[in-house]
C-alpha cells in the first residue's frame, strides 16, 4: 500500500468513526437543542479518544511518535489532563520542525473545531512557555 492509499484509508476510517460518534450523540443525548452538538456520556468516559477523533475528523494532523514517545511528525497529541474530566492537547513536532512557532495558530484552530462539537478548550502557556489546550465538556 502506498502512502497515498494509507492516507485515504485512514481518512475513510476517521469519517466512519466520526459518523458513529455523531450517531451515538443523536441516540443518547436528550434535551433541547441539537443532540449532536453535545458530547455523549460515552465520550466523557473516553475523552482522549473522543477529542482525538474530533480533531482528526476536522482535518488536524495527529503527531506520530516513536517507541520512546518522541515526535516523528508535526501535529496534535491528546493526553489525560491534570484535573479529572479534562484532557490536554499539545502541538508537537520533531526538533527543528518549527512546531513551537506554529503552536498558537494550530491550537487556536483545534480549539475552534472542538468548540463546534461541544467541547470547551482553553489555551494556556505551560513550562518552557509552550502552549497547550485544556479541554472539557462545555456547559
Amino acid at each position: 500500500m502506498t502512502g497515498d492509499e494509507e492516507t485515504g484509508t485512514r481518512a475513510a476510517e476517521i469519517r466512519v468513526a466520526f459518523e458513529g460518534l455523531l450517531q451515538i450523540r443523536r441516540l443518547t443525548n436528550e434535551g433541547p437543542g441539537d443532540p449532536a452538538a453535545v458530547p455523549a456520556e460515552w465520550e466523557l468516559t473516553r475523552m482522549v479518544r473522543a477529542v482525538t477523533l474530533t480533531l482528526e475528523a476536522a482535518g488536524h494532523a495527529r503527531c506520530a511518535t516513536d517507541g520512546s514517545d518522541a515526535p516523528l511528525t508535526t501535529g496534535f497529541r491528546v493526553t489525560d489532563g491534570e484535573r479529572p474530566g479534562t484532557v490536554r492537547v499539545e502541538w508537537l513536532g520533531p526538533a527543528g520542525s518549527g512546531a513551537a512557532q506554529e503552536e498558537e495558530r494550530a491550537l487556536t484552530a483545534c480549539a475552534a473545531a472542538l468548540g463546534r462539537m461541544g467541547w470547551e478548550a482553553l489555551l494556556y502557556r505551560g513550562p518552557r512557555r509552550r502552549r497547550f489546550l485544556e479541554v472539557e465538556p462545555a456547559g
